[in-house]
């Protein structure tokens, strides 16, 4: 046993002291940050950039703001101008997407369109932000006997076919652009508050929360600073998804005739005039409406799902 001490001991040679170089060091750069520091928003922001599919989902998504807004404008027809002998041409250097059976401009129509279903997707979904996060933030954070109060009455809207309720709101009040948002929004926000009322009765729990109301933090301060940016992920995926969903509503509403009225243009109201003509031959009066309904619909389900990896805190670095 001694002796296989003492050959281990000769077995590991002294390394002599030259061959260690000491490095000299400011310590200001040994205490200086190797990675700049940033923000949530902007490591967020770095990543959804990362992101290809949700990034081209933005970008058709500003160059549909800017048909929008400037189609009309740089078109030289207007939408309702009716030019009988131009009646279904097809899409030509005069008239890019063709006309309509009463000689209309179907690419400025279709530029109108996209005003119409972009305002209805954006005000159901801020109507549905405020509404739903409130209602399901003070539910979470409340708990106990409020909770299953305010829980039940979401539960009883949540059981109303919610195509039912719109049909009903529209044909009761009368059809039109302020209808199709009321319509819209009196069970829209049920599914928001269901998804904001489990993060916040996840997150309240969380060691830094319970330190927050250790120090006395206030209440409001808490749920803002705290609860908020901890669910904006969930928060924007469903508010991505309630776009689509108000412009498909409002374009199926249309096109039974319960939405916009003609003259006035929409997606769902040029639909259904082309589906009469598709037998005809004139398909550009039905492919273009569609075409932007589809795209505008997978935009905003791709950006949705590149925003909540981007803005999932347990994903940040």
């Amino acid at each position: 046993m001694e002796l296989r001490k003492q050959e281990n001991v000769n077995i590991s040679p002294e390394i002599p002291d030259e061959w260690f170089v000491r490095k000299n060091q400011n310590i200001n750069d040994a205490e200086a940050v190797v990675r700049p520091s940033l923000s949530y928003w902007k490591d967020s922001w770095h990543r959804l950039l990362k992101n290809k599919l949700a990034m081209a989902g933005l970008f058709f998504l500003i160059l549909l703001a800017l048909f929008a807004i400037f189609g009309p404008i740089v078109s030289p027809h207007t939408v309702e101008k009716q030019t009988l002998l131009d009646q279904n041409i097809p899409p030509s250097s005069k008239y890019w997407f063709g006309t309509d059976d009463l000689g209309r401009d179907v690419f400025t129509r279709t530029a109108y369109g996209a005003r119409i279903s972009l305002f209805v997707g954006l005000m159901a979904a801020l109507i549905d932000f405020i509404i739903g996060v409130t209602y399901g933030g003070i539910a979470g954070y409340k708990g106990g006997r409020v909770d299953n109060l305010m829980m039940r009455f979401v539960e009883i809207l949540y059981g109303l076919p919610y195509l039912l309720v719109v049909i009903l709101v529209m044909v009761v009040i009368g059809p039109g652009l302020t209808t199709i948002i009321l319509a819209l929004s009196i069970t829209g926000w049920v599914g928001m508050a269901r998804i904001v009322r489990g993060q916040v009765l996840q997150i309240k729990n969380y060691e830094f929360v319970l330190a927050s109301k250790t120090f006395g933090t206030k209440t409001s301060r808490i749920i803002r600073k705290n609860l908020l940016p901890n669910t904006m992920g969930p928060i924007i995926v469903q508010m991505t998804l309630t776009i689509p969903s108000a412009i498909f509503a409002e374009a199926f509403l249309s096109f039974i005739g319960l939405g916009i009225q003609a003259p006035h243009a929409s997606w769902g109201v040029m639909a259904n005039d082309g589906l009469s003509t598709i037998l005809s031959g004139y398909w550009w009066r039905l492919f273009f409406p569609t075409l932007f309904i589809s795209l505008t619909m997978f935009a905003f389900n791709v950006l949705g799902d590149g925003l909540q990896d981007a803005l999932d805190p347990k994903l940040r670095r």
